[in-house]
């Protein structure tokens, strides 16, 4: 596979997918089966058989989950071999973060603040030092990790932190002064990733700081947080004063600790989407058994239309959510190892680049799948009603726990926000060729509309054609707006906003409808029918959300005949030939997830 054959980040939405080109949650090898299987066994046994210890705030039944997880390795996933890791690819390490956070966000979070922001900085940005020193302890969970960023000033604009970072009159070491808050592990880490300002910087600069308790060195800790959910993930605010820090312990070089900072939390995006999908599994399973075991009216409340609706919108959301995880997984694998073969970069290199070159697709994910947990959990109380109030059951832990994940690794408005701002800079760097694709829409909406009935007998014609529509639907929005506000566009916060809705919608539509279509060629369309269901329900649902925001925008930024024109032209793109029965689609997915008795896809 070559460099240019790779979709680039962004390109889906200006060129045709084929779904052999994608890769699915069908296409896990045995290795990865095995390791599935592994990392649920362990899940089952030590964490969902122990979730109302969780709830009671028992830190140290997490950190002991932590030490039991990196004695089998779980937490060495993407840690490179010659550091004590398993040295596993971008999908498997997606796959143990999904797998192994669904039954309680608080060791989900525990686990995705060492994995991820404790322990791979240094192994993308550190020397070769300090990656001997520090990752094999990391890997291994004889040490853990912390992420020091965010301050009371300094929140999702990460560059305005105050700590300060003074370089001693000798040159041998920098003395680190200031307040970092929410900061994950605290409680628990030996090692800390430090943001901070040399001098007056423009950027802050990254270190790595060594935590003992028996001799803090200026280091002191506040109390727990007492927090809405992941009650037992240990949140403390840590403060620095005068704390010694080896000069060789600066990550990367001096002012890079923005640009660490944003690269880690890429990474942290599509990993906190893929986090998001056990729990959805889980909850969708327990209501699922719920639902079939209440009896009302001498019957199963899951032969009920109104719960049939709910099951079947929960499980569509899930499905829908791993099939766009698993393709920007296999996307950002895919350019990692081509990076690698191609001897341009050294391992780490060709991971960071990678993952950058799909931040738009970890922030469309970040935010949708966050999203639909929330959306499933509360669906999954009102399923049990006052039992799902209930301590007793696990919905309302995982509705607490859910509420988080709009809020950290970047606000999903931040991020909503992010998506359509790296769409722009990449279009003005050449990367992704937005101005061509608009400007042909903008000629064929002044152009004579073909009144021809097109030929849909094929599995997914229609919705393919549809799929295309809504991308010149954005190009037409996006492309007017843009002309119209120029570099004064991220000022429009509603209008990005708006078009980032349109975004997200087309590229989790058409994942959805490419993993079905590769399930039906494989297996023949009898035997994916309930996989058709989802992409079609979901292809429905997302054209509501997209032609709400199209209008908004095309109503707040345009005037006269050409408001009228892009309300035309929003009229056709929208636009179904042959309307699906939403009902009896929804009806395919109950009754396949009720007689399975769980979320079986």
């Amino acid at each position: 596979m070559e460099e240019k054959d790779i979709l680039r980040g962004g390109q889906f939405l200006v060129k045709e997918t084929n779904c052999e080109d994608i890769f699915t949650p069908e296409d896990f090898n045995e290795d990865q089966l095995m390791m599935k299987e592994a990392v649920t066994e362990f899940v089952d046994r030590e964490i969902w058989a122990k979730k109302a210890q969780f709830e009671k705030k028992d830190y140290a039944l997490t950190e002991s989950c932590m030490r039991k997880a990196g004695e089998l390795g779980f937490l060495s996933i993407a840690v490179p071999m010659e550091y004590g890791g398993m040295g596993m690819g971008f999908v498997d390490t997606m796959l143990v973060c999904d797998y192994i956070s669904g039954a309680t966000g608080s060791f989900s979070t525990a686990f995705g603040a060492h994995t991820g922001i404790g322990t791979m900085p240094i192994t993308l940005y550190g020397t070769e030092e300090q990656k001997q020193k520090y990752v094999p302890k990391l890997a291994t969970g004889e040490w853990f990790g912390s992420y020091c960023l965010t301050e009371p000033s300094a929140g999702s604009d990460a560059n305005s932190g105050k700590t300060k970072a003074v370089l001693s009159e000798d040159g041998t070491h920098y003395k680190i002064t200031g307040q970092k808050m929410w900061i994950s592990n605290a409680g628990f880490c030996s090692l800390m990733i430090v943001f901070a300002r040399i001098e007056d910087d423009k950027y802050i600069t990254g270190f790595i700081v060594e935590y003992d308790p028996k001799n803090p060195n200026g280091i002191t800790m506040g109390e727990e947080e007492h927090k809405l959910g992941i009650r037992a993930s240990s949140t403390r605010q840590v403060f620095f004063n005068d704390t010694v820090v080896p000069i060789e312990n600066m990550l990367s070089v001096r002012g890079n600790g923005f640009k660490i900072a944003m690269n880690a939390l890429n990474v942290g995006r599509i990993k906190l989407a893929v986090a998001c999908l056990d729990a959805q599994r889980r909850t969708i399973t327990e209501s699922i058994k719920y639902a079939n075991e209440r009896i009302q009216f001498k019957t199963p409340i899951s032969s009920f239309g109104a719960i049939r609706q709910k099951i079947a919108e929960m499980a569509t959301n899930c499905w829908v959510g791993e099939a766009g995880c698993y393709r920007a997984a296999k996307n950002i694998q895919d350019r990692i190892e081509v990076r690698q073969a191609n001897g341009k970069d050294t391992h780490q290199e060709a991971e960071l680049k990678g993952v950058e070159e799909y931040a738009i697709e970890c922030s469309i994910l970040k935010v949708a799948v966050s999203e639909f947990v929330q959306r499933c959990t509360d669906e999954g109380i009102q399923i049990l009603g006052g039992m799902g109030f209930s301590e007793e059951t696990p919905m309302e832990s995982a509705w607490r726990d859910a509420r988080i994940s709009r809020i950290y690794e970047g606000t999903n408005e931040i991020n909503r926000m992010l998506s359509i701002g790296m769409l722009i800079k990449k279009a003005m760097k050449g990367h992704v060729d937005v101005l061509t694709p608009a400007m042909a829409v903008k000629n064929e909406l002044m152009g004579i509309p073909s009144f021809e009935t097109p030929d849909f007998s094929e599995l997914f014609s229609e919705e393919k054609s549809i799929i295309k529509n809504l991308k010149k639907l954005f190009l037409m929005v996006a492309g007017a707006a843009l002309e119209k506000y120029g570099e004064k566009i991220e000022e429009q916060q509603q209008l990005m906003l708006a078009a980032s809705d349109i975004l997200i919608q087309i590229y989790l539509a058409e994942s959805a409808i490419l993993r079905a279509e590769k399930m039906a060629n494989k297996n023949g369309e009898d035997n994916a029918k309930e996989q058709i269901a989802m992409a079609k329900l979901n292809l429905f649902h997302a054209i509501d959300v997209i032609e709400t925001a199209g209008k908004h925008s095309i109503i707040s930024f345009s005037t006269g005949d050409e408001q009228r024109m892009m309300l035309m032209g929003l009229k056709r793109y929208i636009k179904y030939v042959n309307m699906p029965n939403i009902i009896e689609l929804r009806n395919i997915i109950a009754n396949k997830v009720t007689q399975e008795n769980k979320y079986c896809f």
